[in-house]
């Protein structure tokens, strides 16, 4: 199965054998990766009714939520990793949605699209309009993503909230690239997150 960049990076990062819940799994393309390729007993969320039914059709445990509203439900460190793969700026509440994975997993895998990669900063800059690129391909009306966050944004974010990083990759298309420019250079980023049991 061919994954998407961010999607790889979480699958190849994922314990063998992990309970996972995938909350915004769309059609189930990373729990059917976990389930096949890691023996993951892999569990999804999804807002959209049309990708639930793909999942279910794959064989993969994926329920109608919303991420924003149906998380409250499960229960402490219920499972080993929470993953929120490209959901987060779709969020009404991405904070309360990061403190609600990273309290029902051990840890959390988020990964994001970086608003200030230097395409964007470019169009905004040259063109005085929203970006429209390969990545994040909708106009300003119909995108998605209500929260333009970026890497840095997320960096202080964790660093207020006393949230570890065990893990960060960053993307510029589909490679990876290194961390001190992400902010920069990178389109996308994952990040490998955990909290003490004392907060």
């Amino acid at each position: 199965m061919n994954l998407r960049p961010d999607l790889a990076i979480i699958a190849r990062h994922v314990r063998p054998g992990a309970r996972v819940l995938d909350v915004g799994c769309g059609d189930g393309d990373l729990m059917a990766a976990l389930r096949d390729g890691r023996g993951v007993d892999a569990r999804g969320l999804e807002l959209d009714a049309t990708n639930v039914a793909l999942a279910m059709a794959r064989g993969l445990p994926v329920i109608q939520g919303d991420a924003d509203s149906d998380l409250a439900g499960y229960p402490d460190q219920s499972f080993d990793y929470a993953i929120l793969s490209q959901t987060l700026q779709t969020a009404r509440a991405p904070d309360r949605v990061l403190e609600e994975l990273l309290r029902i997993g051990r840890r959390a895998f988020v990964s994001f699209p970086n608003f200030a990669h230097w395409r964007v900063r470019l169009s905004l800059l040259w063109g005085g309009r929203m970006p429209v690129t390969r990545l994040l391909p909708e106009r300003w009306y119909d995108t998605p993503n209500i929260h333009h966050l970026t890497i840095d944004d997320f960096r202080a974010h964790l660093r207020e909230r006393a949230i570890t990083v065990e893990g960060a990759w960053f993307l510029s298309g589909d490679k990876n690239t290194g961390g001190a420019a992400a902010n920069f250079l990178a389109e996308h980023a994952v990040f490998l997150l955990t909290r003490s049991p004392s907060r």
